[in-house]
This record gives structure tokens, sequence and C-alpha cells, in this order.
């Protein structure tokens, strides 16, 4: 974060300076966490359901914080520290990163989609670092907190700036969009991912494309051209699409499933032709790649650069990662999240995966609301219908997969939690077996790799 000083940032989140001093050191860095506080930031309480960050503002300054905003003063002033009223902490913090935001006039790529957001902000990153330095959004740092934390740690060394954005609610792209202000906006897809807050597909749409609320005029936006829902929006600003369909300005052809090496694509454009090697397995994964294609273009890296960036990717935490064990066992860890759309992708992965045996171990998906059953019992029908063999569900939610696999034919086992199915996924483990893991983040399934990955530690 480059200096700014208290002056400026009770400018910029309309605040009121409670103690002015003559010297006070500049602010280099911003905390939400009273625990991980540096010397000289700035610390600024959130308040939570079932928290409050002002009860540890003593606690963040005692342990070197130069000062805080509040919405509730401490009974007592430190003299030693600055304290910057406002109306509401979270407010206040969205406007400290725009106007820091607006410091910059680099190009910045916003992403947000249903499934691949992730992996389509590492792939973008992996392209554009070719040849810029990119800062880009750390883990899935993507809400109203992570947002503008991340983009307050932009410095003058960031040549671009890669910002996924993530949401649940109506009106929360658009808030984080307020800030971002980006130079190119990407949807990655529209599937079910939080259709128990938004009501539909069509809902889940519309919330996506906010957007483009507080896309810069002259920008660009991209979108998967395969996406039967994405293909009636028509953005008021260029738009290039991705995909395999005749109308996609950006075309993919001649995937090569490689099984867990990866795969290869074409991608065509108006400009060029690009053979791609994508290190990550997944026919999906050409689609981030094409998207990448594009917004690389944009920014003007050439053939090359974009061609040995695609090669540079690698999948950010548990997102389709190849463990590899002994005696030809494979671990295919894909639990960070999972909906519908990012399962069916997933067992395909496995069922195309070479090797003798092949084990899904699949758990609870969130947030489907009315979809929760049939969801559920759909994915173990699906895993059974890809010759897998051996389908082990794992959660409440997940009887259904069971149920699903079972009446397709398949072989089951099934577990209410993680502890009691443990003993039988070791011993499922066999030599040449392929196992993947894959359920929402609630479930704690990378719990599970990790006790496997060690048995052979």
């Amino acid at each position: 974060m480059q200096p700014m000083t208290v002056q400026e940032i009770t400018a910029a989140v309309h605040g009121v300076w409670c103690n002015p001093q003559k010297e006070v050191p500049e602010v280099t860095a911003v905390s939400t966490d009273s625990r991980k506080v540096a010397p000289g930031c700035l610390f600024l309480p959130w308040v939570g359901e079932r928290f409050d960050g002002h009860d540890f503002i003593d606690a963040a300054l005692s342990a070197g914080a130069a000062g805080c905003l509040c919405a509730r003063l401490p009974q007592t002033l430190r003299a030693d520290k600055f304290y910057i009223k406002v109306d509401d902490t979270r407010l206040a913090l969205r406007a400290l990163a725009s106007a820091y935001r607006s410091r910059f006039s680099i190009p910045v790529v916003q992403i947000t989609g249903s499934v691949g957001k992730t992996t389509t902000k590492e792939m973008i990153a992996a392209v554009l670092g070719a040849k810029l330095r990119v800062w880009k959004t750390p883990g899935n740092f993507n809400n109203d907190i992570g947002t503008p934390l991340t983009l307050l740690e932009l410095g003058p060394e960031h040549q671009a700036a890669v910002i996924e954005t993530g949401m649940n609610h109506f009106g929360e792209i658009a808030y984080l969009g307020e800030m971002v202000r980006p130079d190119v906006a990407v949807i990655s897809n529209i599937g079910d991912a939080h259709i128990e807050f938004l009501g539909s597909r069509e809902g889940i749409l519309k919330a996506k494309c906010e957007i483009f609320t507080h896309l810069k005029p002259g920008g660009l936006a991209v979108l998967n051209g395969d996406d039967p829902l994405l293909n009636t929006v028509r953005p008021a600003v260029r738009t290039l699409r991705c995909g395999q369909s005749e109308h996609c300005g950006v075309r993919i052809s001649e995937i090569a499933d490689h099984g867990v090496e990866g795969i290869t694509c074409t991608v065509t454009t108006e400009k060029d032709v690009y053979a791609l090697t994508v290190p990550a397995p997944g026919a999906y994964m050409a689609y981030s790649a094409s998207i990448a294609v594009a917004v690389a273009e944009a920014l003007g890296l050439s053939r090359e650069e974009i061609i040995r960036g695609v090669a540079a990717y690698q999948p950010a935490g548990s997102r389709m990662r190849v463990v590899r064990l002994p005696e030809n066992r494979v671990l295919l860890d894909d639990c960070y999240n999972a909906n519908p759309q990012s399962v069916a992708a997933a067992l395909e992965v496995l069922a195309k995966t070479e090797c003798d045996r092949r084990v899904a171990v699949l758990g609870d998906m969130g947030e489907l609301g009315d979809l929760t059953e049939q969801a559920h019992y759909n994915m173990g029908a699906l895993a059974s219908m890809l010759g897998i063999d051996v389908i082990a569900a794992i959660g409440t939610k997940a009887a259904k997969i069971a149920d699903g696999a079972a009446q397709s034919g398949g072989e089951v086992l099934y577990f209410e939690t993680k502890e009691e199915a443990l003993g039988a996924l070791r011993g499922q483990l066999e030599p040449g077996t392929a196992m993947l893991l894959k359920a929402s983040h609630a479930m704690e399934f990378s719990r599970l790799v990790e006790q496997l990955r060690a048995d052979y530690d």
C-alpha cells in the first residue's frame, strides 16, 4: 500500500478526526483483524452477526496500529493514536479502497461467474504475467472485506490488476464494482450456485450482470459464448464471446484431453491462432484459457507471451490439484467448493483419468434451495453413468447422492461425517486408484485430503 496521510483517509471516508495531533505517521497498511495488526497500520473494526470489532480497538492499538476508523468511539482516546469517526465501517472501507483505487491508471480486470471464478482469475493473471507485473486477488478474497483489502495492496510496481468478485445476493457485484471500476469485465458462466438466495438462474444472471454497472466507458466485456443465458446479454460496450459455438469471436477448437497431465486446444481470434497447452486437467480449462487470450490480446500482449502465459498457469488451492502418491495412487483435490456444474465437470475429469480404479468422494453442496435434493440425486446418478467404480457420499444432503448412485447401478458407500468415512477411504485408495474429493467448502474435505496424503509421507 502506498502511504496515506490521516488527512487523506479522513477525507476519503467522510469521517471526523476526533483527536487531531501535529505529528502522525502515514498509514501503509489496513487491517480488519486485531490479531494481524502490523505496526503503524490502520485498524478498521468489522461488525458481523456474532461479533463487533469495536470491542478489539484497544487490543489493536496496543499491538501497534497507529489509529482506527470507528463507528463507536472507545470511552477513552489514547493521545498517541488517531481515531476517525465514521457512520459505518463497512462503507468506510469501500470508500477508502475506492479513493485509493483512483491513484492507479493501470488496466483492471474484474471477474465474476457461478463456476471457475478463481481458475479464470489465475489463468488471466498467469497470461498477463508473461509481460506485466500483475496484482491479483489472493486466494478467494472476493467479498466486501477481501475486495477492498486487495485493492489497498496495489503498489507502484503493479502494471495490471485482476480482481475476483463473488456474491450471493443482489447488489453485491455492483457494490464491489463501485470500487474496482474495471476496464475489462469478465463473466465465466451462469450456474446454480447461490440460487437459494437469488431464486432462479435468471436471477443469478441479473446479479452477475451488475458487473457492467461500473465498467469504464470504452471498456471491454468478455463472456462465455457457450452459456445460453449469457448469450441473451448485450452489454453497451465492445463484447467478446469465448467458446466453441460458431458465433464466438474467440473460438475454441481441437480440445484434446490428456487426463491429469492437462489439455491442449486451439484458440482462434480475429488477430491470430493460438495452439495452447494448459497444464491442468479438465476440458473446461479451455474456457479460462480462451478468456485469458481475449483479455491479453486487448491489453497488447504478443502471441508468444500469451502462449507462454497459458503454459505457466498453476491451480490455486484445492481446485483440481493433482496429488500423486506411491504406487500410482492419485488424489484429485477439487474440494474448495461445489455446485452441480462444477461437480459434473470434476466427475468427467475423473472418468477420463487413466488408472485401474476410480473413486468419487462427494459431499454436500450448499445454497441450492429447492434444487437441493434433486441436484444431489443427479450427481450420484451421473457418477454411476460415467462408470465410476465406487461413489462415497458424505453428509446429510449427500444421502441423496448415494440414492442416485445406487439406483443407477453404482457401488455406493455412505457416511454422515468425514470422521466415519476416513477408514473406508483409506481402504479404497488401493494402488492404481484415482480418487476425486469434491464438496462445498463448509464440508472441509481438505482435511480428508491431508489425512490421506499423510499416510504416504
